[in-house]
């Protein structure tokens, strides 16, 4: 399968092509389906960090369509890796659902980035949802040691299942029901991030685009947070 204008233009921004093969498939609740697949190479190429992505490339009717999905508990030696699907309408989850093992999909590695802060931040104050959930828990693990407040938006009961997989002291989760096309998430960080902000603390944001927009404008103009302490990146767009 061909990948359009938007694999073009990955390739003059230097990104990386791959071909993923499935080894197994486990569906872990109604919603959230999670494969596991060799990397063709990919690992030993370019190296791991939290919040890991890669851009799949699925087919949607005879057209290309790529979507960014976090890695789960990547391993360089044996090169290998997970990915979770939140399962809805649409052809990715369509695929996700009927995929195999032995079965391939092609990849493309352009626009993952993230590094530890250093010196390490007191305390973590994120936002994120369902879709970044896995870079979350990626997160947290770089980090084993290191306060945190998670927002964490919900649209489904079993969204906050798998939050926080190593439960500890100081880690604060606040789930917050998903209305008013994240409004009512936006009004609810803009309420309490400023009274748990310190000068060493690190703000990530990963979820709807416009609602990360927002509450990074936020960040920036409002509380003064410097751009060596926040991250935001938009994870997907309303319809």
């Amino acid at each position: 399968m061909g990948h359009g204008w938007q694999g073009a233009v990955l390739k003059l921004m230097r990104g990386r092509d791959f071909t993923f093969t499935v080894r197994a498939n486990e569906r872990i609740s109604g919603r959230l389906h999670r494969l596991s697949f060799t990397d063709g190479g990919m690992l030993r190429e370019t190296g791991i960090h939290p919040t890991m992505w890669v851009r799949l490339w699925f087919d949607n009717h005879g057209r290309p369509h790529q979507r960014g999905y976090t890695l789960v508990e990547p391993d360089p030696a044996a090169g290998t890796f997970g990915i979770d699907f939140v399962l809805h309408a649409g052809c990715a989850s369509d695929w996700a659902r009927a995929a195999r093992p032995g079965d391939t999909i092609e990849a493309t590695v352009q626009g993952s980035a993230f590094g530890v802060p250093d010196p390490l931040p007191s305390r973590l104050l994120m936002v994120g949802d369902a879709a970044s959930r896995p870079a979350i828990d990626s997160l947290l693990d770089a980090m084993p040691l290191t306060a945190a407040t998670i927002w964490f938006e919900t649209s489904h009961p079993e969204d906050t299942e798998h939050v926080l997989r190593h439960r500890t002291a100081g880690r604060e989760l606040v789930p917050v029901p998903r209305r008013d096309g994240g409004a009512h998430l936006a009004q609810t960080v803009r309420s309490e991030l400023p009274d748990r902000l310190t000068p060493d603390a690190f703000v990530w944001i990963a979820c709807d685009t416009a609602t990360t927009r927002t509450l990074a404008s936020f960040a920036r103009k409002q509380l003064s947070v410097p751009k060596e302490r926040l991250y935001a990146l938009g994870y997907w767009r309303d319809a």
